[in-house]
């Protein structure tokens, strides 16, 4: 459903840390890796005596459980159920309990998360690479199709009427980054970075005692537009910029699909960061406040307020959480950007 699979498209940019070295304190020795995975560009930096089997031990996981995710791996659990033509399935526990997060996420939010909308993303070639503007005849029929109200789900079995489908991507790298996270703190990690594709997930501090600076992309330009100061919290950024085609009528289309019209969102927002303790949390309301609109998604957070956002509209304003307001600065050339503060 987002978010996105190629290194020089991140949302996030991660400042201030170091390359792959061993520092002359055990204690403060940093490691870092870099691989592809959940077809994206990820990086892992860690500090501390045990940082570097304890990176490897994340990295490990995160291949773990794209096996069992990938919607084109024949042998995943996902491309099973979708492949199902309405049997059940036993899947991984893992999977279960992700697919359950996706569902609960869905009636949350009226189903502005939509775990099923992968027949609809394929008809517009956001799965496949082959863009085009399917008619509206074909979408009315795949979405017939869609809807979390048509997954059973009990315990590990799943099931789903024939023709539907299930993507975990607006999840997926969130609920991937807090398993990672949780490997590195079990290995005594205190200090480190996951750059999961975009999605950053922050372990306490820097080594020094300070925040982490992660920096915040130009939707418009693609350079880093502000920073924002956190600690021990993952930062995640969906927009409609990150994928997208031009159509024959010279229309810009996005990925990020409106599950009630079966088109790309269009309603002004040009990126939305959620920041919050789970990165399972941002992934799902990154994609969610997208395409819930500015003033839903205001109302959203004053209804909830366990999370903080940056929302950047099409128009060049900012619109950021009042929690988030003292530790997100602009970079000089953006100054002029107005900045309304929702309380």
């Amino acid at each position: 459903m987002k978010k996105i699979n190629i290194c020089c498209m991140m949302c996030m940019l991660m400042l201030g840390i170091g390359g792959c070295s061993w520092k002359q304190n055990q204690d403060m020795a940093e490691h870092s890796e870099s691989f592809f995975a959940m077809d994206t560009y990820m990086t892992f930096t860690a500090y501390g005596a045990d940082a570097e089997p304890a990176v490897l031990a994340a990295q490990d996981k995160i291949r773990e459980l794209e096996e069992l995710w990938s919607v084109t791996d024949k042998n995943s659990d996902v491309y099973a159920v979708n492949h199902s033509s309405g049997q059940t399935v036993t899947v991984d526990w893992k999977t279960a309990e992700l697919l359950s997060y996706a569902l609960d996420m869905a009636e949350e939010t009226n189903g502005a998360l939509e775990p099923t909308i992968y027949p609809v993303l394929t008809a517009w070639g956001f799965t496949t690479g082959e863009n085009r503007v399917p008619a509206e005849t074909e979408l009315a029929e795949l979405l017939e199709k869609v809807g979390y109200d048509k997954v059973e789900l009990n315990n590990d079995q799943i099931q789903m009427e024939p023709g539907g489908m299930i993507d975990l991507g607006a999840v997926g790298k969130g609920y991937a980054g807090d398993e990672a996270a949780q490997i590195l703190r079990e290995r005594g990690i205190t200090a480190a970075l996951l750059d999961i594709g975009g999605n950053i997930q922050a372990i306490g501090t820097k080594p020094d005692g300070s925040d982490w600076r992660v920096g915040l992309k130009d939707p418009f330009s693609g350079g880093v537009l502000g920073i924002i100061q956190v600690s021990d919290v993952a930062v995640v950024t969906s927009g409609n910029y990150e994928r997208f085609f031009i159509g024959e009528d010279g229309k810009v289309y996005g990925h990020i699909i409106d599950p009630a019209t079966g088109h790309p969102v269009e309603n002004g927002i040009a990126s939305v960061s959620v920041i919050a303790s789970e990165g399972k949390l941002c992934d799902a309301l990154s994609t969610a406040l997208f395409v819930m609109g500015l003033e839903n998604a205001q109302d959203y957070w004053r209804q909830h307020r366990n999370y903080e956002m940056i929302l950047i509209m099409e128009d060049g304003d900012i619109y950021l959480t009042e929690g988030i307001r003292d530790s997100f600065s602009l970079n000089s050339e953006y100054r002029n950007m107005k900045i309304n503060v929702i309380d």
